[in-house]
């Protein structure tokens, strides 16, 4: 195998969860032009085909799920659509998230419980889900996107929910991929630091102080700059790296 075609997803499937907007969309078209047919998760029916479109005119195959993470049998019901439509899973990317800025002592019982159900309890159902089936087959894939934020404390805002739900991404992973190494299933993280989305107010002159400014490169980066390591990721060219977090942050965290 050449070093390019250990990157080459050919013929694989990938399920993306949020993937209709932000990280998720650019995360869904990278992996189908690295060759991989994706089956695209979202609330939002009308967004997921505009994505279902890209993916087609990128000359892959795309199915649409559709679907509530916070809901367990809501979680087993889209991975079973997922798997029965695509006729088997290679990759799971965990990618839909949720963020609130509050400081805590204001943060209530509800927002903390969104936040932590969307981050993590989600994220660990449908690895439930989908990693018994790669587990079974004896192959496969997952990687989970967490965030510089499950390493530092973010400022100038506030976001301990958040925070804590990456910090567990993170060790969830680890945990995952030192159990389901012997069954040939590799589970992987990226923790990308400030990148321009719409969950990520980068713009707003009240942050670039602490978000640009304190960052080695000076800058916030695109979702193009993070999904490659997606690709690496799930990919062949990454085949003896199993519970590493791969930061992608401009050197944010260097100091």
């Amino acid at each position: 195998m050449s070093v390019m075609e250990a990157f080459a997803l050919t013929d694989r499937t990938a399920l993306v969860t949020g993937a209709t907007r932000g990280l998720g969309r650019e995360f869904a078209r990278a992996l189908a032009e690295a060759g991989a047919d994706i089956v695209v998760h979202g609330r939002d029916e009308e967004a997921a085909k505009e994505v279902a479109a890209e993916i087609e005119a990128r000359g892959r195959r795309a199915w649409i799920v559709l679907g509530d993470l916070t809901d367990r049998a809501s979680v087993d019901r889209i991975a079973a659509e997922a798997i029965g439509a695509a006729g088997h899973l290679d990759i799971l990317i965990n990618n839909a998230g949720a963020c609130i800025h509050r400081p805590a002592l204001e943060v209530t019982d509800d927002e903390w419980s969104h936040v932590i159900d969307t981050n993590l309890t989600a994220l660990w159902r449908m690895s439930q889900a989908v990693g018994g089936h790669m587990v079974a087959r004896g192959s496969g894939s997952i990687v989970n996107v967490g965030s510089i934020s499950a390493q530092i404390v973010n400022r100038p805002q506030f976001q301990p929910a958040y925070n804590a739900s990456k910090a567990a991404v993170h060790h969830l992973t680890k945990s995952l991929a030192a159990e389901w190494a012997p069954a040939g299933v590799r589970v992987n993280a990226v923790a990308p630091g400030y990148i321009k989305t719409d969950m990520s107010p980068v713009d707003e002159p009240q942050y670039r102080r602490f978000w640009i400014e304190d960052s080695a490169q000076q800058r916030y980066a695109t979702p193009d700059e993070v999904s490659p390591s997606i690709v690496f990721l799930a990919s062949d060219a990454a085949s003896f790296m199993s519970g590493t977090v791969l930061v992608v942050d401009g050197g944010y965290t260097l100091f």
